[in-house]
């Protein structure tokens, strides 16, 4: 048995060694003799007769530049680590752009996903059309910490077009705007020119990611010139390339932002997109476009000179306060009151700003943005109580003429003009105003509206907790993990209690609310309380805290302008039964 093992091995192993010697090498030989044969094509160089000149010449010098010097000229990739208080950086040296940023902000909140989202880096290019390439920097330090009240900077040099650049990155301890300041220098004989861009991309089809991502996804690009907003474009899959001289430009998303601001003059604003259509449904896995902010500035420098210029990003929530010190407030987007154009429109952050300013500023002194809620929808019940008291006493005075009304009605049933005409002489002979219930009302809406639009935009209402008690546990069908009550007032209650809640005070105040009118219409009007609850089931918890707290003043005011009147007609039922 072991001599048939034996030969059984040498057999084997002499079908193996004449398989290679015999099948293999057509296959393996040209693949692994390209890399000797790469050199003997150095003669293909030799081969040609074009060269009118000296043909020695003409073969080594031509040769050793072209293959060599782009690999030895550029250094490889180095990351630096940048640990601030408000955020956690990583600045690669190709051009300075950021691989990681992520804030510490209620959490951790990324801003940047590589390849999809975040800046692309110091592009340069001799501004001649050719194609922008990221510069190649080396980097001063490969770990900085920011911390106490000073800022950090973390210094890069490389060179682009023959000129030396250098960028410096300042980052603050108490802001989440990162100063990038250039400068450029000639040290040849004649004058030359560049063109820098400084960018920041992102995906198209943000909308169409099913990933859950607690960053920013970016919906628009918005800019400003000439100190207001000029446009925003809400389709990033139709941007069309533009060039323009703005105060700024950003990609924008209801919470975020990630905005580019020049500091000196010569920069201007170029919008642009690289065409592709965005991801397509239903699971198809078609190339994503992007979309893409940059700052671009071409200047000539003179031989021995340098150019500086300065921008700043800003990368980090939508808090009004940190936004004005930039001049990036209105990059917050309060909308319009619906009004006719010819009246200019009314814009709501006249009214927006203020709200949102004293819900912080309340919340300062409270320390919970849902009592802060509270207390600002109890002040704005308060400021319109003069205007409700009049509404009611005019509903409730129509609610009273409403038996003579359905008489004229009965009565003229067949000339609509007369009935009109009775009428109004019937509410002019009572001192009664139709409109009277709802004048007051209307006032009330932009406000009611605007409250609705600053609790919307307000990115301190993430992860705000109201009244958080426990988290479910993970067994709990539908809502294991869950937290109870309400732990982040920017989300949907997950009990929908609260929802619930406001439906039923809903009711409440619709049963309280006098009635006048058709009686069907009022019918209609109970069932609002039920589309209002569907409405507001998956609304943000803050939004629906509001609501309810401001049905529930609705009815307490109600129930207090009703103790007169029932007071009235207990003294004169107590009259009648003496009489």
């Amino acid at each position: 048995m072991e001599t048939r093992a034996i030969i059984a091995a040498v057999l084997m192993a002499a079908v193996f060694i004449v398989y290679q010697v015999f099948f293999l090498p057509t296959g393996p030989e040209p693949t692994s003799q390209q890399k000797p044969v790469a050199p003997p094509a150095a003669p293909a160089p030799q081969t040609p007769p074009p060269p009118h000149t000296a043909a020695p010449a003409a073969n080594k010098p031509p040769a050793a530049p072209a293959p060599k010097a782009p690999q030895a000229l550029r250094p490889p990739q180095r990351l630096a680590t940048v640990d601030a208080p408000l955020y956690r950086a990583v600045v690669s040296s190709e051009g300075g752009k950021l691989q990681e940023l992520t804030l510490k902000y209620r959490g951790e909140k990324p801003m940047v996903i590589v390849g999809d989202l975040g800046p692309a880096g110091l592009r340069a290019s001799s501004g001649d059309g050719a194609a922008a390439d990221v510069v190649a920097m080396n980097l001063s330090t490969e770990g900085l910490t920011v911390s106490g009240d000073r800022p950090a900077d973390l210094v890069l040099t490389g060179e682009a077009e023959g000129l030396q650049i250098r960028q410096t990155l300042k980052f603050h301890p108490e802001t989440f705007a990162i100063d990038v300041r250039l400068r450029v220098e000639n040290p040849g004989t004649a004058p030359r020119g560049l063109s820098l861009a400084y960018s920041w991309i992102t995906r198209q089809a943000w909308r169409a990611t099913p990933e859950k991502f607690q960053g920013q996804h970016p919906t628009e690009i918005v800019w400003s010139t000439n100190g207001h907003v000029e446009a925003r474009i809400d389709d990033l899959s139709a941007v069309s390339e533009r060039s323009i001289d703005g105060d700024w430009v950003g990609l924008d998303s209801v919470w975020y932002l990630a905005a580019l601001e020049p500091r000196s003059p010569g920069f201007k604003i170029v919008i642009a997109s690289d065409g592709k259509v965005p991801a397509a449904k239903n699971g198809d896995t078609a190339p994503v476009g992007h979309a893409s902010i940059a700052l671009r500035a071409m200047p000539t420098i003179a031989p021995g000179q340098a150019w500086e210029g300065g921008l700043v990003v800003y990368a980090g929530p939508k808090e009004y306060d940190r936004l004005k010190a930039l001049g990036l407030e209105d990059t917050i987007n309060f909308g319009g009151f619906p009004v006719p154009q010819r009246y200019g429109g009314l814009p709501m952050r006249w009214l927006g700003v203020p709200i949102l300013l004293l819900m912080n500023w309340t919340y300062k002194h409270v320390g919970n943005y849902g009592i802060a809620i509270i207390l600002l929808t109890v002040v704005s019940k308060v400021l319109f109580y003069p205007l409700t008291v009049k509404s009611m006493r005019s509903m409730k005075a129509m609610q009273a003429l409403q038996p003579q009304v359905n008489t004229l009605r009965s009565k003229y049933q067949k000339d609509p003009q007369a009935l009109q005409r009775e009428t109004l002489a019937l509410y002019k002979k009572h001192k009664v105003n139709p409109m009277g219930g709802c004048l007051p009302m209307v006032a009330q809406i932009p406000i009611f509206y605007a409250l609705y639009l600053a609790l919307s935009v307000s990115v301190e209402l993430q992860n705000a907790r109201f009244l958080c008690f426990i988290t479910m546990p993970a067994w709990v069908p539908g809502l294991g993990g869950a937290d109870l009550w309400i732990c982040d007032l920017a989300a949907h209650d997950p009990t929908y209690v609260l929802p619930v809640l406001m439906g039923v005070t809903m009711f409440v105040q619709q049963k309280l609310t006098p009635t006048a009118g058709d009686p069907r219409q009022a019918k209609m009007m109970l069932v609002m309380p039920f589309v209002f609850t569907f409405m507001f089931l998956n609304l943000p918890s803050g939004l629906v805290l509001y609501w309810t707290v401001s049905n529930i003043l609705q009815i307490v005011q109600q129930k207090l302008m009703d103790r007169p009147a029932r007071s009235g007609a207990a003294r004169e039922a107590k009259d009648a039964g003496r009489a």
